[in-house]
């Protein structure tokens, strides 16, 4: 009876471990999109891995790029990255082209604090072929990662209309 107790148990942690983990809606290029939900709602979003990342000798976890929407907490556009250290305060930068956009950061995560700005670089991104995250952690360490933007429309577009 215990035996079966505990087996139930774990097959429903293990289902809810599954059901949490996100889901691709599908990969594009570079890009790829997910949905998964969190227990508040539903969570769409779009990332990326960089295609050059330096220093080489830097060590620092996976680097990512993302685009997310929350249904639940009508959040839309929202763009984060990750370079894999501890940001140093103020110290994140995108660039494509001639135009720039500076992140505010928290730990090992810095987003774009103003609505326009992020639909700005949105637009950027759709027509851009790379965008460059340049980024210094707390000891003044700079990291560089380079992302190809082959393929973010379509997820992009496939993540926010699984949102919508």
């Amino acid at each position: 009876m215990i035996r079966k107790i505990l087996f139930l148990f774990f097959l429903g942690f293990l289902f809810e471990a599954i059901a949490s983990e996100p889901k691709t809606l599908g990969k594009y290029k570079n890009w790829e999109a997910f949905t998964y939900n969190d227990g508040k709602g539903k969570i769409c979003f779009a990332q990326t891995i960089p295609t050059e990342r330096s220093p080489k000798n830097l060590k620092r976890d996976a680097s990512r790029l993302f685009v997310t929407f929350r249904k639940s907490d009508k959040i839309k556009n929202e763009v984060s990255v990750t370079s894999g250290h501890i940001y140093k305060q103020s110290s994140v930068n995108a660039k494509s082209g001639k135009n720039s956009f500076l992140f505010f950061s928290q730990g090992k995560f810095a987003w774009i604090s103003d609505g326009e700005e992020e639909f700005n670089l949105i637009k950027v991104m759709k027509k851009a072929s790379k965008l460059s995250i340049s980024a210094s952690d707390l000891k003044g360490n700079k990291s560089r990662d380079l992302y190809s933007m082959m393929g973010f429309t379509k997820a992009y577009n496939t993540a926010k209309k699984s949102c919508a």
